[in-house]
Order: structure tokens, then C-alpha cells, then sequence
């Protein structure tokens, strides 16, 4: 009767064994051949952010925040954790052996009191018949892959960020010159047509009309000062440093060398992201395997040696004064649906697993077509206003001679001075 219910838990087992997701998880994206607006790939291809600048600055700005940033030191921690996670599962593969002792004394009519002294060493090892440790094993050798994609994707974001932040900081120290630059144009301005005023040749809302538009700008610059204080700021608390506003960064960085596009399914490989996900889906088809395994008997052995004595100096005895060995076999038979209700939210997670997947490498694409579009759009957008510039600026300085000749008035100079600011900006 027992057997026969052994077997049936296996026949049981064995018919709900599911498969696992990740081996068909890239071919689920349906992933074309190449990007919608992707150029044929160059030779020379960048290994690391800090070598797509030439800028010495911002590389060690970068160095400097990869080498001190708090949130990457936790990420590092965390990855270092779960390396001791797959060590402590792996141990469950070898035996365990533990040392007892014991010390007691009894009293009884027949023997009177005696003290009572007890040594042993015991031993356990559960055979791994069905791979069920194996399996939860791989489980934690994915999550240690999982963390070790997270700190380099951690390690890759916080380049990118320490980078824009850096680029934001040149932009506000940029609009800080241009806030400058229009200051010292719009007091020039002022001082002419106050000239003007006093020999008669401009009224007087002409002369308030030049101040208002200087005096605006000289409250801006208040504002731009405040701006560049706060990016230089983000900077410092990036590089893991105490967030002041000493930092300067005046001038653009050029790339060093041009980065390809490559094709879509290079992204699988090359995201830590994209990679972690996948690692995670790994995992969780592991455990469903841990999970389907638990349904079929396990196969412990256990062995014990030891000796006791009435006097302390007889456990020193090389001989023992007992030992025993067991081998043991537990299958389960009812546990009311626990473990089939394991097994199946085991696969339900994995389920989830290849989902967040799935939702992970098409976020990378879209990223990528993002990326590639915006290029093109801004290569389109910087000529046009490139040519916008020169037409503001010759616009301003003919305008300039003609109110400076008495040809123009104050507001189509004003006007002028203005169109040439917000172009640069």
C-alpha cells in the first residue's frame, strides 16, 4: 500500500514537471534586423563612458564618482551578499557535521547520585536524488549574476548622470555668460539712449523703455547665478563629496570617438539591465524546478558517534562507546495542496519574471530609436539655428547703426538685441 502511494506521488510529480522561459525569452521580442534610424556601424567602438570625451575634467569628475558614490557602494554590497547567498545554498550539496556535549547529574535510590558526562559527533547529508539542491543552486548563482549586472548597470548610470549633470552645469555656467553678455549689451544700450535724452534726440520713456530692459536682465543674472550654484551642487553630491557649489566646468566636451548603433539584438548582451531582467527569469525557473522537486521523496543520511562516562576523564577514550548510522526516505503524501500551490506560484513568478523581461529590452529599444531620432533632429535643428544666429546678429547690428543715425527707433533696437539672446539660449 505504501509503495503504491510512493508511486503515485511520483506519477503525480512527474506529470506536472513544467518547463522552463528563459531558453525562448529573446525570441519573444520579435526583434527586427536593425534600427529604424540606425547608420552602418563604425569600426572603432567606445569601452567604457569616460573614453567617449576628450575632457580630462569631466573623466575624473567621473572616476571620482564611481570611486566614492555611496548608492554604488550599496550596489556593490548587495552584489558581494548574494555571491555569500550561493555559497550558503551550495553547502546544503556536502555534509553537515556538528559536536555535541553534555554534562548532568541524577539522583536515583537504586545508584544514589552520579554525575553523568556525554560526548558525540554528528553527521547529516541529504543524497540529491532529483536535483532539487542543484536546482536551488543555479537559483542563487542567477540572483548572484542578477546583482552583479545591477552594480554595472548601477556603475553605468551613474557615469551617464555624473556626465549630465556635469553638461548641465557647463550649460548653466554658459547661460550665466550669455546672462552676462546681454547685461553689458542692454547697459551699453541704456548709456546711448540716455545720451540721446540729454541732447534732445530721444524722450524720456525712451531712456525708462533702455533701463527696464537693463535692469530686467541684471535681475536675471541673479537667477542664472542660482541656477549654476544648483548644478554644481548636483555634481558634488554625485562624486559622493559635500554638496558646495565650488565647481566650475566652462566649456563643452567633444566626443573623442563616434559610437555605433550596432542592431537590436546586440542590445541583449550589452544592457546590464536587460541582462539583470534576464538573470531574474533565470532565477525564477530555477525555483519553479526547486519547487517541482519538493513534490518527490527525499533521502537523508544520518550518522552518530559518540561516548559518556560517570567521570570527565572518560570521554579522552580513544574507542566509542556508540555510533549509529541511518539512511531514511520522507515522500509526501497530503499536505492539504502546499506544495502543488508552491509549484504553481513558483511558475506564476516566472511568469512575471519573463514579463518584466520582455517590458525591460523593449523600454531599451525604444530608448535606442529615441536616441537615434533625437540625433538626427538635432543635427537638423542646430544648422537651422545656426543660421538663425547670423541673421539676428547682422539683424541687431544694422539696426544698431540706423537708431545710432536716427534711421530706426529704440523699440526695433531693443527688439533686435532681444531676437539675438533668445537665439543663443
Amino acid at each position: 500500500m505504501k509503495t503504491a502511494a510512493i508511486l503515485a506521488t511520483l506519477a503525480l510529480a512527474a506529470c506536472s514537471a513544467p518547463g522552463p522561459l528563459a531558453p525562448g525569452a529573446a525570441d519573444s521580442l520579435k526583434i527586427p534586423a536593425r534600427y529604424d534610424g540606425s547608420q552602418p556601424p563604425v569600426l572603432r567602438v567606445a569601452t567604457s563612458l569616460t573614453g567617449l570625451f576628450d575632457d580630462s575634467a569631466l573623466n575624473a569628475t567621473v572616476r571620482r564618482a564611481l570611486a566614492q558614490n555611496p548608492d554604488l557602494r550599496g550596489s556593490f554590497a548587495r552584489m558581494e551578499e548574494a555571491g555569500f547567498n550561493v555559497r550558503k545554498t551550495a553547502s546544503a550539496l556536502y555534509p553537515s557535521v556538528d559536536a555535541n556535549a553534555a554534562a548532568g547529574r541524577s539522583d536515583n535510590a537504586l545508584t544514589g547520585e552520579r554525575a553523568n558526562y556525554s560526548a558525540s559527533l554528528d553527521a547529516r547529508w541529504e543524497l540529491d536524488v532529483w536535483g532539487r539542491i542543484r536546482a536551488g543552486v543555479s537559483a542563487s548563482a542567477a540572483d548572484q549574476a542578477a546583482a552583479a549586472a545591477d552594480y554595472e548597470n548601477a556603475r553605468q548610470s551613474l557615469a551617464a548622470q555624473t556626465m549630465q549633470a556635469w553638461f548641465d552645469l557647463v550649460g548653466a555656467e554658459k547661460r550665466l555668460a550669455l546672462g552676462n553678455r546681454r547685461l553689458a549689451s542692454f547697459s551699453e544700450t541704456k548709456d546711448l539712449v540716455q545720451r540721446r535724452f540729454e541732447l534732445g534726440t530721444a524722450t524720456f520713456a525712451e531712456s525708462e523703455l533702455a533701463r527696464t530692459d537693463y535692469e530686467n536682465a541684471r535681475a536675471d543674472i541673479r537667477q542664472l547665478e542660482d541656477n549654476r550654484d544648483r548644478a554644481a551642487r548636483i555634481v558634488r553630491s554625485l562624486t559622493g563629496d559635500y554638496p558646495d557649489a565650488n565647481l566650475s566646468a566652462s566649456s563643452w566636451s567633444s566626443l573623442s570617438r563616434t559610437v555605433p548603433a550596432g542592431v537590436p539584438s546586440d542590445l541583449l548582451i550589452s544592457r546590464p539591465d536587460i541582462d539583470a531582467a534576464y538573470q531574474r527569469l533565470r532565477a525564477a525557473d530555477s525555483r519553479v524546478t526547486v519547487a517541482h522537486r519538493d513534490l518527490f521523496p527525499s533521502f537523508p543520511l544520518t550518522a552518530s558517534a559518540g561516548r559518556s562516562g560517570s567521570v570527565l576523564s572518560d570521554l579522552g577514550r580513544s574507542s566509542f562507546d556508540s555510533w549509529s548510522l541511518l539512511a531514511s526516505m520522507s515522500a509526501p503524501l497530503f499536505d492539504a495542496g502546499q506544495r502543488q500551490a508552491e509549484l504553481g506560484a513558483a511558475g506564476k513568478r516566472a511568469e512575471q519574471a519573463l514579463a518584466s523581461y520582455q517590458s525591460i529590452a523593449l523600454a531599451a529599444f525604444k530608448e535606442v530609436e529615441d536616441a537615434l531620432g533625437t540625433e538626427r533632429l538635432l543635427r537638423e535643428q542646430e544648422t537651422a539655428r545656426q543660421q538663425a544666429l547670423e541673421a539676428a546678429r547682422s539683424a541687431e547690428s544694422r539696426t544698431r547703426r540706423d537708431y545710432e543715425a536716427g534711421i530706426a527707433d529704440l523699440l526695433s533696437l531693443l527688439e533686435a538685441q532681444r531676437r539675438v539672446f533668445t537665439t543663443e539660449d
